[in-house]
């Protein structure tokens, strides 16, 4: 069946709304994806009809409410062909995820450790890390990035920045800012050579395109349901499952043990370890669905229509010789977030001004200050589509963009709106 991005939209009502009496333009999905309505539908009849805790309540809902929770735990699980469902931890978002990470893979690290991250990473994968650094006396590397705004391989090895120190490498799959897509295989193989773990921020790429959690080379990989038309307030830890069996509890509490006495506890193993008090169950069911949706439309024909909006974005952009494109320009190795600046306007301004128009996209450090620092500026723009973007939503932006420019600047131009 070919991928028809209408039927697609009828699924999402928010696409329907005017902003400011124009059609809604809806680019700021890297930030969080719209949600269709069996998602919104399968919240609304947990709450309605299944209410309850679960693993605690012995009655007729809470075996309900057990059952589809853990029911969700198992979608998600065959959605990035986790080897089980044991293998999947629930969080409340990706950061949470990654400081769950940091913490107890970081109770082994000591001084003389070197843990490596890149300069491209969100705070979420970055500040954790710098946390853990600051616990134990180990020390933080990273990689830097090429003109094209790529990892910069090259430098990495002439530095040995990966080696018999290094103890834990995180990287994102893909980057929020720059789109770039990395080579997490090759990277986790190095990172394996030398005994350390590899962790990857896989929040950008899990929504974007198939994912097969156990053939990526990554340890642990997490991401968050808002970005793939999920609910808020939940987020997912894959890790492989002896290393999950070996790490300690990252927060305590109900749920998470096996024998309490006031002299000392013992811990309830994964997932159950790492998922301490009442967790996101209205969410977890709320993910499922979202799961099974984008199963439905198939993530091989996610990626397509993910690709070609993308490469009509970068086309647009390219026509305007006041935009320039963060991140590579060509689509081979590129995730769905294009960042870029314009000529003369500030992105808050920039923002604002497409928000009046309808069209909404993201305009500051998109939680990446180092890697605008690294670039050499402030703040930038972005423009995210997603499986619900048409060709005619890019369209608007970049006539949007031009007039914008022109507005700021008195720049006059051929076309106009």
């Amino acid at each position: 069946m070919m991928y028809d991005v209408n039927m697609v939209r009828a699924d999402f009502p928010v696409l329907d709304r005017e902003v400011s009496g124009h059609r809604l333009v809806y680019l700021d999905s890297a930030n969080t994806s719209q949600k269709p309505r069996c998602v919104v539908g399968a919240v609304e009849e947990h709450y309605l009809h299944h209410n309850a805790n679960v693993a605690r309540a012995m009655h007729t809902l809470g075996a309900e409410a057990t059952e589809a929770f853990e029911e969700a735990r198992g979608k998600v699980a065959g959605f990035i062909n986790a080897a089980g469902a044991e293998e999947i931890v629930f969080t409340k978002n990706a950061s949470e995820a990654l400081n769950l990470a940091a913490n107890t893979l970081g109770a082994r690290l000591a001084p003389g450790d070197e843990v490596v991250v890149s300069v491209m990473e969100h705070h979420s994968n970055l500040v954790p890390w710098q946390l853990a650094c600051q616990r134990t006396g180990a020390r933080l590397r990273w990689f830097d990035i090429t003109e094209d705004g790529r990892l910069d391989l090259a430098k990495a090895h002439a530095e040995g920045l990966i080696g018999e120190r290094t103890k834990i490498v995180s990287l994102t799959w893909a980057s929020n800012v720059l789109g770039t897509v990395n080579p997490i295989q090759s990277i986790a193989d190095q990172a394996h050579a030398v005994g350390a773990v590899m962790v990857v921020d896989g929040s950008q790429w899990v929504p974007q395109a198939p994912c097969d959690a156990r053939a990526s080379g990554a340890d642990i990989l997490v991401f968050t349901g808002h970005k793939m038309c999920g609910p808020t307030g939940i987020g997912v830890l894959w890790g492989r499952g002896a290393l999950l069996a070996e790490l300690p509890p990252f927060l305590g509490g109900g749920e998470m043990i096996e024998i309490v006495r006031m002299e000392g506890s013992t811990y309830a193993p994964p997932p159950h370890r790492f998922e301490a008090g009442t967790p996101p169950i209205a969410q977890a069911v709320g993910l499922g669905a979202a799961v099974d949706y984008l199963a439905g439309l198939g993530m091989a024909d996610v990626h397509a229509h993910e690709q070609e909006i993308t490469a009509r974005i970068l086309q647009g952009m390219a026509s305007l010789d006041f935009i320039h494109v963060m991140g590579p320009t060509e689509m081979a190795d590129r995730g769905g977030a294009v960042s870029f600046t314009v000529d003369g306007v500030h992105p808050h301004d920039l923002m604002q001004l497409l928000d009046s128009r309808g069209v909404a996209v993201r305009g500051g450090h998109h939680c990446a200050a180092p890697l605008h620092r690294r670039l050499g500026i402030q703040s930038s723009s972005r423009a995210s589509g997603y499986l619900y973007t048409t060709k005619e939503d890019v369209d608007a932006l970049i006539e949007t963009l031009d007039w914008a420019h022109d507005f700021f600047t008195g720049r006059t131009r051929l076309r106009s709106l």
